[in-house]
């Protein structure tokens, strides 16, 4: 074989293995491993929590109150209020009368005798009586632009209640002398009876009309 006719196949020989070397060397055919997670870095989707693989607990509590979440703990419960005064927890008194500007003003005095703490509120329902028990006033008239308040009465305690009215001489009413007082402690229907010292009572209703105030701590000395 000539020279000429040998030097054209090497010279394509050649140039078929400098493409093949030259393709695999760049890395751009031949099909490249596919990228994975762990070797980029990249965060997998499914991963959730903080580093270290560590997910809360749905069980566990996140509010406040006991677990292991924070918070505060709850608050006690408030003591519960004293139960209400009976009649048969309490005594019945009549202060003396301070007079003043033409008014008589009395303390009507109600006194926890029993050995339990007891509570007040409102006003004591309050009627003139003469000795056979029958009311012979028209009934005295609530102070109710007073405020009320709740009485707490440990035992020994009082509540007093203000009973005024003018001096039915001032006014020129008819009047009766009551032999008795009903005092009905607030809530209640039974009633106690405290003798009338305070003499002679407006019983038209018209002026000079009773009128007793809410409840409030003490004796009213």
């Amino acid at each position: 074989m000539t020279l000429r006719r040998i030097l054209p196949a090497v010279l394509a020989c050649c140039a078929v293995l400098t493409a093949c070397t030259s393709h695999s060397a760049d890395g751009t055919s031949g099909g490249a491993p596919p990228t994975s997670a762990a070797a980029t870095g990249t965060p997998s989707a499914t991963a959730s929590g903080p580093a270290g693989g560590d997910t809360a607990d749905p069980s566990e509590p996140t509010g406040t109150g006991t677990g292991t979440g924070t918070g505060t703990a709850a608050a006690s419960p408030a003591a519960p209020a004293p139960k209400r005064c009976r009649t048969s927890d309490l005594k019945a008194s009549l202060g003396p009368d301070h007079p003043g500007a033409g008014q008589e003003n009395f303390a009507l005095v109600l006194t926890n005798r029993s050995p339990r703490t007891c509570s007040l509120y409102g006003f004591p329902g309050v009627a003139f009586v003469d000795g056979a028990g029958d009311t012979v006033t028209p009934d005295p008239e609530r102070a109710t632009d007073q405020p009320q308040q709740r009485v707490t009465l440990a035992p020994g305690a009082d509540a007093w209640s203000a009973l005024s009215y003018t001096d039915p001489a001032i006014t020129g009413v008819t009047t009766v002398t009551p032999q008795a007082l009903l005092v009905t402690p607030p809530d209640e229907t039974t009633s106690l009876s405290v003798p009338w010292t305070g003499g002679k009572v407006s019983n038209t209703g018209k002026a000079s009309v009773p009128r007793v105030s809410p409840l409030r701590p003490g004796s009213g000395a």
